[in-house]
């Protein structure tokens, strides 16, 4: 009986999917660091991985491996950041200093999207897309820091998720990258 009326309340308020939020990656047009445009649709044919960044992160080094990643998978992969300020601050600059900050420090040549929120309240549609099986059609996750990592196949489906700790050189996502 208890179960009957926990699977009833959860039902009723579990709330209805946002009829706004996109059903492809392919339609998501995004803002970049510098105030142009990203629009996903030009990427149809390549694998994607989205990251969430942060410039005052211990996992911040790892731009260096996405912008290898990046060179090395050119044509094939299209690596984009989105700066996000949701973990500890550690993302704190303006879209301006967190584009400077990249360039100087580790070269970072992928796009990179505006300042965004990843989780909670404010969470921003790309990322409700990436982390909801509603709207993914494959799984349910939650950014739990920064440098998450999202994989996206050739036609645009999720593929994967992998946690901060996955660097991008790991052999796990090179595989997937790899894989026909």
């Amino acid at each position: 009986m208890i179960y009957s009326v926990m699977l009833l309340m959860s039902f009723l308020f579990t709330p209805a999917p946002k009829s706004d939020v996109p059903k492809t990656i392919y339609e998501f047009k995004v803002e970049d660091l510098s105030g142009g445009k990203i629009d996903f649709a030009q990427f149809k044919g390549k694998k994607i991985l989205i990251v969430n960044t942060a410039s005052k992160c211990g996992y911040t080094p790892q731009y260096e491996g996405l912008e290898k990643l990046s060179k090395k998978y050119k044509g094939k992969l299209v690596i984009v950041g989105f700066p996000a300020n949701n973990f500890g601050s550690q993302e704190p600059g303006t879209n301006g200093e967190i584009e400077q900050f990249c360039l100087k420090n580790y070269g970072v040549s992928f796009p990179m999207a505006a300042k965004i929120s990843v989780k909670g309240d404010d969470t921003h549609d790309i990322y409700l897309w990436l982390t909801k099986k509603i709207y993914n059609g494959v799984m349910d996750s939650e950014v739990k820091w920064n440098f998450q990592k999202y994989l996206l196949d050739e036609k645009g489906h999720l593929v994967e998720m992998y946690p901060s700790s996955v660097k991008p050189d790991d052999a796990k996502l090179i595989a997937a990258i790899e894989k026909k």
